[in-house]
């Protein structure tokens, strides 16, 4: 099995690349399931049902997220009728939505999503470490494969879940920090890890804000406006091969492809074959 994981899309630009190329890109690399970190995708900040829907239809099968899904205000209505819409799990009880979920490929074959999110330099949330076993005891009695996003800011805590975690999940992968890690590997018990996957997103920013003014926080300290960027929109995402029998990982790859890049696999993809 296949699964395409889309690392934090940001506005606009993201979303666009997401709807004009996603098709393209399963295809080229026979998909079995898309998830994507949404939180970013309405504005820079939150997400929004209309943006969510696009996501959707784009071909996205599960949207997770992290500490700015409650950004927008409509996603407060929207999680709460959209079950592919995650919140990290260890929200405390009562908070709309829900952190995990049981998808199905096309083929009906099932996948196991968990969302949890780190609490160093972030809010104060219920312990991620033992919510994620709670939630993936769960998901195994449906599926051996089971994905987790950890939404987390510090490189030693998103570790640290990775190796608590292998043998337990297919994969671990890391969202927030937009910005794609080098260490992609699968970790001796067959668990998938990445410390970030990165951002889908205007890569002519900061982190996906326009330049200037988030330079600006950092040369004076005062507030300013933070606007989402255009230049240079990248798709960054990670591939991940996994056995259905055993839910170990056989491979993870790190996608960083520019607007171009993904044109010129539209290209090749759809030019007739040579005889």
């Amino acid at each position: 099995m296949r699964i395409l994981f889309i690392g934090d899309i940001v506005g606009r630009p993201g979303r666009e690349l997401v709807q004009r190329h996603l098709d393209v890109l399963v295809d080229h690399h026979a998909v079995d399931l898309v998830i994507a970190n949404a939180e970013n995708v309405a504005g820079g900040f939150g997400v929004t049902r209309e943006t969510g829907e696009a996501l959707l239809d784009a071909g996205v099968e599960v949207m997770t997220s992290g500490n700015h899904i409650w950004d927008k205000k409509e996603a407060l209505d929207y999680i709460g009728i959209e079950p592919r819409l995650l919140r990290p799990a260890n929200y405390p009880a009562g908070a709309p939505g829900r952190g995990s979920y049981l998808a199905r490929t096309a083929a009906g074959r099932p996948v196991g999503i968990v969302n949890v999110m780190g609490r160093v330099f972030m809010p104060i949330l219920d312990d991620p470490f033992a919510v994620v076993l709670k939630e993936i005891d769960a998901l195994r009695a449906h599926t051996r494969i089971i994905f987790v996003d950890f939404h987390a800011e510090a490189t030693s805590e998103k570790l640290a879940m990775a190796w608590h975690l292998d043998g337990r999940a297919t994969a671990v992968v890391g969202t927030h920090t937009h910005v794609q890690t080098a260490d992609a590997r699968v970790l001796p018990g067959g668990t998938a890890a990445i410390t970030d996957v990165g951002m889908t997103g205007p890569h002519d920013s900061i982190i996906g804000v326009v330049k200037d003014a988030a330079l600006s926080r950092f040369l004076t300290g005062m507030p300013s406006r933070f606007e989402t960027a255009t230049g240079d929109p990248r798709l960054n995402a990670v591939l991940v091969e996994a056995d259905e029998a055993t839910g170990r990982a056989t491979a993870i790859e790190r996608l960083n492809l520019s607007a171009d890049d993904l044109a010129r696999l539209g290209d090749a993809t759809r030019a007739p074959a040579v005889r």
